[in-house]
This record gives C-alpha cells, structure tokens and sequence, in this order.
C-alpha cells in the first residue's frame, strides 16, 4: 500500500469558484499535473545522463570495443 502526503496549495478564490461550478476533481487534475511534471523531468534527467554516457563511449576506440565482445562471447 502507497503513502500519502496532503499537499495544500493557494489559487484564486474565482478560480477555485469556476472549478466547483464544473465540478472539477481538484485533487485529480492537481494530482495528474504533478505526476506530468515529475514524468517530464526525470526524462530530461535520463536523456541528460545518456548524451553524457555517449559521450565517454565516443572516448573508447572501436577495436577496443570489438575485441571485449570478442571475449566476452568466448567466456559465454
């Protein structure tokens, strides 16, 4: 089972209005949001770190690369 933390937030009083009036999940729509916006980051995260791994594998000669498949199909 998840933990849960509350999580209050201030928005304006005609808005939080207009969200009523159509009867909007609050929780849900501010809920999905940020779920969205952890999503998005820890991509930019991950797409950052694989540029910088390609980028310490370019460092590497290809016959380097070559011969540690070699071996390690040998070792299979």
């Amino acid at each position: 089972m998840s933990d849960w933390v509350t999580v209050s937030t201030k928005v304006r009083k005609e808005l939080w209005e207009k969200a009523k009036a159509y009867r909007v999940n609050i929780s849900e729509v501010l809920r999905k949001a940020l779920e969205e916006e952890v999503r998005k980051r820890e991509e930019e995260e991950t797409r950052k770190l694989l540029d910088l791994a390609s980028e310490e594998l370019k460092k590497i000669p290809p016959d380097e690369v070559v011969e540690e498949i070699r071996k390690m199909r040998r070792e299979r």
